[in-house]
């Protein structure tokens, strides 16, 4: 059984290294801070603890995963950033260099096979945020797929190359919901999201030449359909823990956390405000 101070440990170690490498303050100036989700580090933690790793290799293939996500995050803030050119040219510049540190770092580890693994993730996000982007989903079940898929691909590509296939299904659901949930709190702040305009242009696609603006009662229908996209997912995670003979103290807590916040409609109107 893993103790929750080991976890807690070791998680703090490779956060503590993560930040070190991507925290730079002359970037943090220009650029939006980036992204570093934690969750996904403990996932990772998680599922590489329970193999027969030395915490060297854990530590290695947490951080180079991590790495490379945050690339990802930040390549993607840069498409939704702001108009000044030179934050938007460091912005790229970020996501290249947290790139070169990921291929630094598993080419000192010479692991082929984890860095084919790992690439095969990238091209699956890259693919599915094409298609989001140019908006080709002509059906919302498209559309959820391609947002579960860029915000999992990469872990799914490293758990099956471990063989931690049982994890797959739980933790991409996991941070499903986690997404719908970003989605969603943006655009009741700011009146728009990526998630929210895909479901726009396949709900109401006259729109797009008429008006920028929903109706209010438009606009409740999309919440309403992201709501029943996070409450069904919400379940199949309810149920997904209930397979898992143990799950350390710390994760728990996070996934606690998360499916806390996957609050019906009514309740997030009034919230809202």
């Amino acid at each position: 059984m893993i103790r929750v101070s080991d976890i807690r440990q070791k998680f703090t170690d490779i956060l503590e290294q993560v930040e070190q490498r991507v925290l730079d303050p002359y970037l943090l100036k220009h650029i939006e801070t980036p992204i570093i989700d934690e969750d996904k580090l403990l996932i990772l933690l998680s599922i590489m603890d329970g193999l027969e790793l030395s915490y060297k290799e854990v530590k290695n293939y947490c951080l180079s995963t991590m790495l490379i996500q945050i690339a990802l995050d930040t390549h993607e803030q840069n498409s939704i950033s702001s108009d000044d050119e030179k934050s938007r040219q460091l912005t790229v510049l970020a996501g290249d260099y947290f790139s070169g540190l990921y291929y630094k770092l598993l080419a000192e580890s010479e692991d082929i096979l984890v860095i084919k693994a790992l690439s095969e993730g990238i091209k699956e996000i890259n693919e599915n945020k094409i298609s989001v982007y140019h908006r080709e989903a002509d059906t919302i079940d498209k559309l959820m797929m391609s947002i579960k898929r860029i915000e999992s691909s990469l872990l799914i590509k490293l758990t099956e190359y471990f063989q931690g296939d049982a994890w797959t299904e739980f933790f991409e659901n996991l941070f499903f919901v986690k997404r719908l949930l970003t989605e969603k709190k943006q655009y009741l702040q700011y009146g728009s999201s990526l998630l929210f305009e895909g479901l726009k242009n396949i709900i109401f696609p006259y729109n797009e030449q008429q008006s920028t603006n929903l109706s209010s009662d438009q606009q409740q229908d999309l919440l309403m359909i992201c709501d029943r996209y996070i409450n069904k997912t919400k379940q199949l995670i309810e149920k997904g823990k209930n397979q898992f003979p143990y799950l350390n103290e710390l994760l728990e807590q996070r996934i606690s956390f998360i499916l806390d916040r996957a609050q019906p409609i009514a309740k997030t109107f009034v919230e809202e405000g």
